[in-house]
């Protein structure tokens, strides 16, 4: 699946910048792509001796030795820790661009540092890569324009056994590949509590002056009981007895460090959609131990990773959201193509009747509509008027996501 928006990105001549949570197959990801050119070659900022090569000779990849006269692929891994990394990639690129293909592989600080300036501003394209979803290992999935044009039917094309048995290795362990390939519960468990300690210790204390790092652990481990409803900073602020800005800064990092995403409300207000709260949820979610809000949250990181595929693409400009009225009727989830509504989705653990608010919704917005079931054996349209409801069983539909 990455490998196809690989091919989509490169014909362009911008510099791919493939970024995504720590320990999420970036690097392994990188070298396969590296062995579609027969001249290729990587370098790592963590490694010393590379380092002292590019600070010496900042065109260290023209002494490369070619197999013939193909464009060479040049890999920057963890550039980013490098003080100067954005002019240095301007520098190269402005002279290079013609004649190598760069690609620049890291952490969230990638989606940080791009925010700080316009150096960069038409010289990249941004490439996501994310944890394993269920679309990303079931191996079929359906074209974008057919999917567009009716995504409640021809979505069962892949085996349900198959999808069963991947979708609850993911609910139980997750999608980081380490853990997920090892299968093991107690595995990950302990990645996991190393894998926090490693980010917040290590990475967003190395770009962030923190005084008291214990308060951001303590925060991080609040939120798993928060998945599935709007975040009241103010509220999580007075719990630690600590400022709302250092609350709404300590988010902002989880987010820059894929820890966390959050999705907004979606108002045709756009102004409106900013100052309402935020759903918040975790990459890796098995963290979550109410099995409903963990089943939301894989549908959401289901959800992103599309929307984001789509965008990467060059579709359209997709966004996610949820939907809620002053009467606090709400679904779990919107699709939308430039601010316009294009599916409607809600997630139930095990309810196979439609939700109140889904027909509710549909009715105003006159979208399709699909109501997600952690039960097997489900699959319902229910009449809606003019429109219909399907109700399925979700390893089944989002299997085949394209």
């Amino acid at each position: 699946m990455y490998l196809n928006l690989w091919q989509e990105l490169s014909k362009e001549k911008q510099m791919i910048f493939l970024s995504g949570p720590r320990q999420v197959g970036k690097t392994t990801l990188a070298k396969e792509i590296a062995k579609g050119f027969k001249n290729n070659i990587y370098f790592n900022w963590d490694i010393l001796g590379h380092k002292k090569l590019l600070i010496k000779e900042p065109a260290f990849f023209e002494n490369i030795n070619r197999q013939d006269e193909s464009m060479p692929l040049v890999i920057l891994d963890e550039i980013h820790k490098y003080k100067r990394w954005k002019n240095y990639l301007k520098g190269i690129y402005d002279q290079f661009s013609e004649d190598y293909k760069f690609l620049v592989s890291g952490s969230g600080r990638l989606d940080l540092y791009q925010k700080g300036g316009d150096s960069l501003a038409g010289r990249y394209f941004q490439f996501h890569l994310f944890p394993f979803t269920i679309a990303e290992l079931s191996g079929k999935r359906r074209n974008f324009d057919e999917f567009v044009k009716n995504p409640i039917s021809g979505f069962d094309i892949n085996d349900k056994e198959k999808t069963q048995e991947i979708w609850q290795t993911l609910f139980n362990i997750g999608g980081f590949p380490e853990p997920f390939t090892k299968g093991r519960k107690t595995f990950f468990t302990k990645w996991a509590k190393n894998y926090i300690t490693q980010i917040v210790r290590e990475d967003i204390r190395s770009i962030h002056d923190i005084k008291n790092i214990d308060n951001i652990e303590i925060l991080f481990t609040l939120l798993p009981s928060r998945i599935g409803s709007p975040l009241s900073m103010n509220n999580i602020a007075g719990e630690l007895q600590v400022a709302f800005g250092s609350v709404k800064e300590w988010l902002r990092l989880f987010e820059v460090f894929y820890l966390i995403f959050r999705i907004s409300p979606w108002t045709k207000r756009i102004s409106r959609s900013i100052l309402k709260e935020k759903k918040l949820y975790l990459f890796n979610y098995p963290e979550i131990e109410e099995e409903g809000y963990r089943f939301e949250n894989m549908a959401a990181l289901e959800l992103l990773r599309t929307v984001y595929n789509w965008n990467e693409y060059g579709y359209g400009r997709f966004t996610l959201h949820y939907i809620r009225n002053k009467e606090k009727e709400e679904a779990d989830f919107l699709i939308a193509n430039n601010n316009n509504p294009i599916l409607l989705l809600e997630t139930k653990f095990s309810e196979d009747t439609p939700a109140r608010s889904l027909i509710n919704f549909q009715n105003i917005l006159n979208v399709p509509a699909i109501q997600l079931v952690n039960k097997e054996g489900v699959f319902k349209y229910i009449k809606n008027n003019k429109n219909k409801i399907l109700i399925i069983t979700a390893h089944r539909w989002l299997s085949s996501l394209p």
